[in-house]
């Protein structure tokens, strides 16, 4: 897997707690562990969710308005519709892009449901479904990090 689009991160590090300057070193931060589904350590990308927005579209009007036209009362009802992954994955921002917001109803309300359960850093099936525009504007990928701990 290519790591070409992995953004180089420009880190210092102190060699020891409160070390005089002449230890101190930087490091640039260029490969990750995410995406990794071979090997020792495994944490693989097992979906990427989220919408290609074009420009001016408002992602929380239009999946309220067809959260409505669908029958359904709140979004915490989509919980019960769709089978998501049932256990909590490490997110990064993708990208790539996502779907549209014109696909047919169930891919966008599923969309809409595990990006409504995800923060920045991680999907959590267990919490409440949240739209905001920023969370509804996500494209991220889901990653397992259950490898990294065996």
């Amino acid at each position: 897997m290519s790591m070409a689009w992995v953004k180089p991160i420009r880190k210092e590090a102190n060699a020891g707690w409160g070390g005089p300057p002449a230890r101190s070193r930087k490091d640039r931060i260029t490969t990750t562990l995410l995406g990794k589904d071979d090997g020792e350590i495994r944490c693989p990308r097992i979906i990427r969710i989220g919408f290609n927005l074009q420009q001016g579209e408002d992602p929380l009007a239009h999946l309220q308005d067809l959260l409505e036209a669908e029958g359904y009362a709140r979004a915490e009802e989509l919980r019960f519709q769709f089978d998501i992954p049932n256990c909590a994955y490490v997110c990064r921002p993708s990208l790539q892009p996502g779907f549209s917001l014109h696909e047919k109803p169930a891919v966008v309300l599923r969309q809409a449901l595990m990006l409504g359960l995800c923060t920045a850093q991680l999907f959590d099936p267990v919490r409440p479904v949240i739209w905001t525009r920023s969370s509804l504007s996500r494209v991220v990928d889901l990653f397992d990090i259950q490898g990294f701990y065996q």
